[in-house]
């Protein structure tokens, strides 16, 4: 299992890696404190094990702060990348974690063999639209109504192959 290490601009470490079951609690309050309609406790247990479920792990009493989970789905006669689901602890945004676990995603899935990503984003998530548009998303269309409380989705997408140094 490969890890990376990043400093945050408190100068506290996180180490990215992959999610193991003990840190399933800790991923699912992070996703209950950033979502509105959080995923399912189960949701977090399918994607176990496997290479594109990874966390920020800040060591000590505050343990993961972060996680991202990206897989790949059927298009047609290809396989492309998604990333699923990606959120830091509100004490611990704005110190380039979310980008380093996005980073460390995409990285996952470039080695699989994707060539593009795709994503769902609200529409008015104007943060992480910018992350995404920061990694080389684009916005490919909308779906409205996509989440429950009638907010709408962009679909953002980027093309791997053509982002040079990813991987």
């Amino acid at each position: 299992m490969a890890v990376t290490t990043i400093a945050s601009e408190t100068g506290v470490p996180a180490r990215i890696r992959e999610a193991t079951r003990a840190d399933l609690l800790a991923v699912f309050r992070i996703e209950r404190t950033s979502f509105a309609q959080p995923w399912p406790y189960g949701a977090f247990e399918h994607f176990l094990g496997k290479p594109g479920f990874l966390v920020a792990d800040s060591g000590g009493a505050n343990g993961v702060v972060g996680y991202v989970i990206c897989d790949l789905v059927s298009s047609g006669s290809r396989e492309i990348g998604h990333v699923k689901d990606i959120a830091v602890h509100p004490d611990h945004r704005d110190q380039g974690l979310g980008a380093a676990l996005l980073g460390r995603g995409l990285s996952a899935l470039s080695v699989r063999g994707v060539g593009s990503i795709k994503l769902e984003v609200r529409a008015g998530n104007d943060g992480a639209i910018s992350l995404y548009r920061a990694f080389g998303f684009g916005h490919h269309r909308t779906v409205g109504q996509y989440y429950q409380d009638g907010e709408d989705a962009l679909i953002m997408v980027t093309d791997i192959a053509d982002e040079p140094g990813r991987g």
